[in-house]
């Protein structure tokens, strides 16, 4: 009793916060659940970025719901990201179950069941508020970083773009980027050549074979207008609770560079337009990225810098991200040695290849005097955790084997009923679902090209009524000339002289 009464003694006192915090669970001590035993995250600190990892079926899209609404709770908006399709049952209260209770009276805090305000977002064809962005917006660095073009190539993509911002092209979707390319290269090739130097053929087809494999996955739905403003994801109810805004990603997960584009574009405007948030004592927003490897998995170094950065700089903004995945290697060292919360459920050891993964990720936690990590991540059971967590001064909190809490709304999804009555009742897909395709740099140009090509038929008709002008004046030149012979020969190719001949003809033959 001794040491458990030691181990309580250690996890509440690093838990113990001034400011603000949410419980997750109470700790466990060899395989028991210390009731009271508290495990916090303070609020403050949840914009420093988090990992959710641990093997299928142990309970990561649990935890994640939890952390979720426990932020809207507390007046924190939050975006989540939904590949498997099973987070929208937290726009309806949870049903309960005496599992729950039993969980619930182990950690030594009440179970209330409670549904969250919820907005469903999609970047498909899919219902829910449609995610847009144009091209302009996204940008030459970022188009050429998705794109994984060469050095030479990302410098003609920048050019495009400096063409159209001077002759007033709009680029709203793909197709106006790919109009802009192949009139490089063809009507458009001497104007630009002269204003901004040659752009080669060759590089344009192979930008423009890029594009079209981005179309390919989808980009053509994600590129256009209305775009999504991200002040949208913001939102707190009348009750003073944020909305859990879940981006519906079932029909792309064969589709990441479709999620990859998405990510960046959208953590790149984040980071350009939101303020920087000092010390607030709260995050601003809080985005969970549900099978994370997706972003990494066929991004080019350019990309991966890019996103380094971003994930360096944007909690400055008072923006937490949160990598949800089955194994921590799965995400990059740097982004890895970023993440301030970290909540790991079980891995399984099948393999050599297994466990020299789990003693790796037994390295990334705190030592403990109460556990060998890498026997306790093959020993916690479904809906139980390693957790560590930074403290109010940034220190990592004392590591603990934790009973998480059961969801406070429903662990499964809605019915269609429920889904399409909470889109029809959505504020935002009114002013989002419209299609607009107004005038951009594909009609411009298409309008331009036809332009030239009726003057030049014009021009051409010109000319060939010219030439026909001038080849009939040339005939009656040549008759005139011929005309014009000599006086013997005309006077015998008269008329009178031909009768005369004939007629003497005609006697002898007599």
């Amino acid at each position: 009793m001794a040491d458990t009464q030691a181990f309580f003694d250690h996890i509440t006192s690093g838990n113990t916060f001034k400011g603000d915090s949410i419980t997750l669970g109470a700790a466990m001590l060899d395989g028991e659940t210390i009731t009271d035993a508290l495990v916090k995250v303070p609020l403050k600190t949840l914009n420093r970025h988090g990992l959710i990892a641990g093997a299928t079926g142990t309970g990561k899209t649990k935890t994640l719901q939890v952390l979720a609404e426990n932020l809207s709770e507390k007046g924190v908006p939050v975006l989540l990201m939904d590949m498997k399709g099973d987070l929208s049952g937290i726009a309806q209260p949870s049903p309960g179950h005496p599992k729950i209770d039993e969980r619930h009276e182990k950690i030594g805090i009440p179970f209330e069941a409670k549904k969250f305000p919820v907005e469903i977002l999609t970047l498909s064809e899919q219902n829910g508020v449609r995610l847009r962005a144009t091209v302009s917006e996204f940008g030459p660095v970022l188009l050429s970083r998705i794109l994984n073009v060469s050095e030479t190539q990302a410098g003609i993509i920048s050019v495009i773009f400096k063409y159209c911002d001077d002759n007033k092209l709009p680029l709203l979707d793909l197709k106006d980027f790919k109009k802009v390319l192949q009139y490089s290269t063809n009507e458009g090739k001497a104007a630009i050549a002269k204003e901004y130097g040659r752009i080669s053929p060759a590089s344009t087809g192979a930008i423009l074979r890029r594009v079209v494999e981005l179309e390919q996955q989808g980009g053509d739905l994600f590129f256009g207008e209305k775009s999504f403003d991200t002040d949208d994801l913001l939102r707190v109810n009348d009750e003073g609770m944020g909305y859990i805004n879940i981006v519906r990603l079932t029909d792309i997960q064969d589709r990441p560079k479709l999620f990859s584009t998405f990510m960046l574009s959208l953590l790149a405007e984040i980071y350009t337009t939101f303020p920087e948030q000092g010390d607030s004592g709260r995050p601003e927003l809080v985005i969970f990225i549900d099978e994370a490897h997706l972003i990494f998995k066929e991004a080019s170094d350019a990309l991966l810098d890019q996103i380094e950065s971003i994930v360096k700089l944007i909690r400055s903004k008072g923006v937490g991200l949160y990598f949800v995945t089955q194994n921590p290697t799965d995400v990059p060292d740097e982004v890895l040695s970023q993440l301030g919360l970290k909540v790991q459920h079980a891995l399984r050891a099948f393999t050599a290849k297994d466990r020299k993964a789990i003693k790796l990720t037994a390295e990334n936690y705190p030592l403990s005097d109460y556990y060998k990590t890498s026997e306790v991540l093959t020993s916690l059971g479904i809906g139980e955790a390693l957790i560590t967590a930074l403290n109010e001064k940034g220190i990592p909190t004392p590591l603990a084997a934790t009973m998480l809490r059961a969801p406070m709304s429903r662990m499964d999804v809605l019915e269609d009923k429920e889904l399409t009555e909470l889109i029809d009742t959505s504020k935002l897909a009114n002013k989002y679902n419209e299609n607009i395709d107004r005038e951009s740099a594909y009609e411009l140009l298409t309008e331009k090209i036809e332009t030239a090509e009726k003057e030049e038929a014009i021009q051409k008709a010109k000319e060939e009524k010219e030439a026909v002008k001038q080849s009939s004046s040339r005939r009656t030149t040549s008759r005139r000339r011929r005309s014009k012979q000599n006086p013997f020969v005309k006077a015998l190719s008269s008329p009178t002289v031909i009768r005369s001949v004939l007629g003497i003809l005609t006697k002898l033959m007599r």
